[in-house]
């Protein structure tokens, strides 16, 4: 069996001291392949400097939408010119946060367009966060579709029902973390039991959320093999089959991993 961790942030205080011991850790568990995700431009040639260190190991090139307001110059050249790298895959994490609202909103819409620009430039997926910005998100999402050459997936989520069947729809892929194993995740979970099965990815977003059983500890990209688990029971579905549904579903929105 092998699992993909479809987002990690393997640079992240926590992970990065022991960033060996924590690989080789989720290795023994089965994990085949960890996407190391950026959140800031000073962060880029880090977190690509580890997927070249380690043949299982990919990187992706953005700016999270809490980090807008601290980029104002940011375009899609800078970005399309650092995918460019063999071991960069993707194009973020970015997108829309109106919870906390660190940027400014429409600092996080130009943001998240030259994100969108680069990716149909590079030709590399989207990574997509996006928390309480549903109808801008969709807005967003849908105009780019339709001007085509892009596609993503909406990582971490944790949205409406709605919305996950609005980006399927738009040919976006939908990814679980550990936040589907907790309690008060009943309308996650019953998401996670519809979610068609190719279009689905698993990941960590280590070192936050970690799943259960390992709640209140530092996440690792060894739990995505907890998460992928419980997802498996609440679909009727064996771990295996998950895995290898998931797996095969990472490279075909990644195709340049493989």
């Amino acid at each position: 069996m092998t699992l993909i961790d479809s987002h990690c942030h393997l640079n992240y205080e926590g992970l990065a001291e022991r960033q060996d011991e924590v690989l080789d850790a989720a290795r023994a568990r089965g994990i085949g392949g960890f996407l190391n995700i950026s959140t800031r431009q000073r962060e880029w040639n880090d977190v690509i400097a580890v997927a070249e260190r380690h043949d299982d190991v990919w990187a992706s090139v953005g700016v999270h939408p809490h980090e807008a307001d601290a980029h104002p110059d940011l375009g899609a050249g800078a970005l399309a010119e650092a995918a460019d790298h063999p071991r960069v895959i993707a194009i973020g994490e970015c997108g829309l946060d109106y919870y906390y609202d660190k940027s400014d909103r429409a600092a996080q819409r130009e943001r998240f367009e030259a994100h969108i620009d680069a990716a149909r430039r590079t030709g590399l997926p989207l990574v997509i966060h996006t928390r309480d910005a549903e109808d801008d998100t969709a807005e967003i999402l849908s105009a780019a579709v339709r001007e085509g050459g892009v596609t993503g997936v909406l990582h971490c989520f944790t949205g409406s029902a709605d919305l996950a069947r609005k980006g399927l729809d738009l040919g976006f892929y939908v990814s679980l973390s550990g936040i589907v194993t907790f309690k008060n995740a009943a309308d996650l979970q019953d998401t996670a039991k519809w979610l068609p099965a190719d279009q689905m990815l698993v990941e960590t977003d280590a070192p936050f959320l970690a799943p259960v059983p390992h709640r209140g500890q530092k996440c690792e990209p060894a739990f995505v093999a907890d998460t992928a688990a419980f997802v498996a029971n609440l679909r009727g579905e064996t771990p295996e089959q998950l895995a290898a549904t998931t797996t095969a579903n990472f490279f075909r929105l990644f195709p340049k991993a493989a």
